[in-house]
């Protein structure tokens, strides 16, 4: 849920209350349904919902649940009516926000999406006013307990990954989408994936100075995880790490 990967964003969800893990869970849960109703039940057939149990396993989902929710789809029409839905827009002092929504009411999450960003001094816009800002990638992130550098990173580029950075928490591996998952498949088979997902890289980091804007910058983004229909909050605010883990 967060603008770029960044280990802290990863460890603040792992850490996340229960409250907060719930929540999580039911929007995971939905695109999990969401998936099986568009290509099946079975994920070794349907990428989108091996990408959805990816995500659910990074999240720390029990099994069970995974297992229960696809069970559900399969058997019910719930989640025929849900679809995409993209917003983009400007946080402030002009950080870019792009707002990645799953909804069965197109003009009730429009409007709470733009109430969120009128409230906290930015402004919802048109399609495409930000996207140019961000690469889509898929982006693999690896504990880095005692990883040999070397062994990894060879394992990585035989895979096909494009970059792979390297720092004492965790190793970051970036592809490009349509490489994505089978990188993925050959590195969960040798190690334990933290997070694994294609997101939105943005190209270029905007830097927050005024107390008041990154007050409102984390308001905006808490408003937008907290509600139900929004899937993804991708931005480009380098923020601090004690703002991202607050």
């Amino acid at each position: 849920m967060s603008g770029h990967s960044k280990w802290s964003t990863i460890k603040r969800k792992k850490g996340a209350n229960d409250a907060q893990r719930a929540k999580i869970f039911t929007k995971i849960a939905r695109e999990i349904i969401v998936a099986v109703k568009s290509g099946g039940p079975e994920p070794d057939n349907n990428s989108s919902l091996k990408d959805a149990i990816a995500k659910a396993r990074a999240a720390n989902m029990p099994n069970d649940n995974i297992n229960r929710t696809i069970k559900k789809a399969a058997g019910t029409t719930e989640g025929d009516n849900y679809e995409n839905i993209t917003y983009e827009g400007y946080g402030p002092n002009g950080v870019a926000v792009i707002v990645e929504a799953l909804s069965d009411n197109r003009n009730r999450t429009a409007a709470d999406v733009r109430h969120y960003f009128d409230k906290f001094g930015g402004n919802m816009g048109q399609t495409g006013c930000v996207s140019f800002m961000f690469d889509r990638k898929g982006v693999i992130v690896i504990e880095n307990d005692s990883i040999d550098e070397d062994t990894i990173t060879m394992d990585a580029l035989e895979a096909g990954a494009e970059d792979i950075e390297i720092d004492e928490e965790c190793v970051e591996i970036t592809t490009a989408p349509d490489d994505f998952h089978a990188v993925r498949d050959v590195l969960e088979g040798k190690y334990e994936l933290s997070n694994a997902e294609i997101t939105m890289v943005p190209q270029t980091m905007v830097t927050l100075t005024d107390e008041e804007h990154i007050k409102m910058m984390t308001k905006l983004i808490e408003n937008l995880e907290d509600n139900d229909d929004v899937q993804n909050i991708y931005h480009n605010w380098d923020a601090p790490e004690d703002d991202e883990e607050e």
